[in-house]
């Protein structure tokens, strides 16, 4: 066992980079909405202060701002938005004017979080980083010198965005930004900018406290995935090990035939009788009664009929408490419906009971370990016994017999333990 954990551990540390970024692709949400309000100064250009007007250089015009964020990965992404205020040139009310400036930008966004590994030490605070072009709109009110004026400038901007997760939706941002505007031609005091730089001319800080709101049926966005190589590790060590207990499993022999159980076809051929490689019973003229069996049944004068009757309705009599005690089980892997196709003859006594006894009807209840959102998991066990119903109808069981429900989550083991959780993810039925 030493040897076979060491090999684990071993290539686990080998696939890792291959198969750790795999894993993330589908595991978080990638749209955002940002909202946000807070302030804003448009710093040039301005009339020169030798004319006697002197610019408030106080960060106090009210900014309002909304975009929406697409992260390509957990690192990268796009971001399109929009910010508008009056600007509130000088500190001379004679002088004052409310000057409408807005802007529109699309940029690109780096999570300097997770690239910088923020998720090694804290889950609940980020880092983003903005930059892009856009379009600047400059409107000049009625009362300025050039009356009604306005102009359409090509802006670059840049800024940085601190985040708090407040809950797996919802979190707080921080915004500050600086816009440079290209050949500005109109101050924000009503006049023309002369002289001109035919460069930065204008220019903006901006200072925003929002919201981003997370869009997407996933616990996380890519804002706050883990991928730090400690998680990752032990995501992938985590896998390896459930595949080691599946093998192990597996190779477990059941009905003490001398064939495992996933080679087995037959995994509970009766005691002491002689079997194929496929672990049947040996039954010649295929009347459901193994050779071995049948050749003593004659020596004791025994009717095939009743040889039917005992041995092979027999075996299907147990069933029904066997059902009703929580013995018989369909299971599931981690997250999935699909069932483990160990758990197929599960399906295949309930179908043969069902079969001999015309009357009888199924309840089938689906649960879910204690991993994940309570939510998802009331619809994962629902999922999974619809899965297993679908089966049994399938195998020729007529629907009206049947009913399903989701039983959710099963809390009776250890959440921690991965062999206990293995045992709650099942469909159970009860036959009536």
């Amino acid at each position: 066992m030493k040897k076979i954990t060491l090999l684990t551990l071993a290539f686990a540390a080998f696939s890792l980079s291959s198969t750790a970024q795999e894993s993330l692709l589908n595991d978080y949400n990638k749209w955002s909405i940002d909202v946000g309000v807070g302030v804003a100064k448009a710093s040039s250009p301005i009339t020169p202060a030798t004319e006697g007007v002197f610019f408030d250089t106080k960060l106090q015009d009210v900014a309002f701002e909304l975009g929406a964020r697409y992260m390509v990965n957990d690192k990268f992404g796009f971001k399109a938005s929009g910010l508008y205020f009056q600007s509130t040139n000088t500190g001379d009310p004679a002088f004052d004017l409310d000057t409408e400036v807005f802007r529109a930008n699309l940029e690109g966004v780096i999570n300097l979080g997770n690239i910088l590994g923020f998720r090694e030490f804290t889950q609940r605070v980020n880092l983003l980083f903005h930059g892009g072009i856009g379009a600047t709109n400059v409107s000049l009110p009625a009362d300025a010198v050039l009356a009604n004026e306005s102009e359409t400038l090509l802006n670059f901007m840049g800024g940085l965005t601190p985040q708090i997760r407040l809950t797996d939706n919802i979190a707080l941002n921080l915004d500050i930004s600086v816009i440079g505007n290209l050949q500005q031609d109109l101050t924000y005091d009503g006049r023309a900018n002369v002289p001109q730089t035919r460069n930065f001319d204008g220019m903006i800080v901006t200072a925003t406290g929002g919201l981003s709101i997370y869009l997407g049926k996933h616990d996380k966005h890519a804002d706050w995935v883990d991928n730090s190589p400690k998680k990752l590790f032990g995501d992938r060590v985590q896998e390896l090990e459930e595949q080691l207990a599946k093998v192990q499993r597996d190779l477990q022999d059941t009905d003490k035939d001398g064939v495992a159980d996933y080679l087995d076809r037959e995994p509970n051929t009766t005691s002491g009788v002689a079997v194929n490689t496929k672990g049947e019973s040996i039954d010649m003229n295929k009347n459901g009664i193994p050779d071995e069996l049948e050749s003593s049944l004659e020596k004791m004068y025994v009717t095939k009929e009743y040889a039917s009757e005992t041995y092979f309705a027999g075996g299907v009599e147990g069933v029904k408490p066997d059902a009703n005690d929580n013995l018989i089980n369909v299971y599931f892997r981690f997250d999935s419906t699909q069932p483990e196709y160990y758990s197929l003859d599960a399906i295949n006594q309930i179908v043969k009971y069902m079969r001999a006894h015309p009357e009888a009807e199924a309840v089938l209840t689906g649960y879910a370990d204690q991993i994940g959102n309570t939510e998802y998991n009331n619809t994962l066990s629902e999922n999974r016994a619809k899965k297993v119903y679908d089966i049994v109808i399938a195998s020729g069981i007529e629907e009206s017999r049947l009913s399903y429900r989701g039983g959710g989550v099963d809390s009776s083991v250890d959440k921690n333990s991965e062999e206990a959780r293995q045992i709650v993810r099942r469909v159970s039925f009860e036959l009536k």
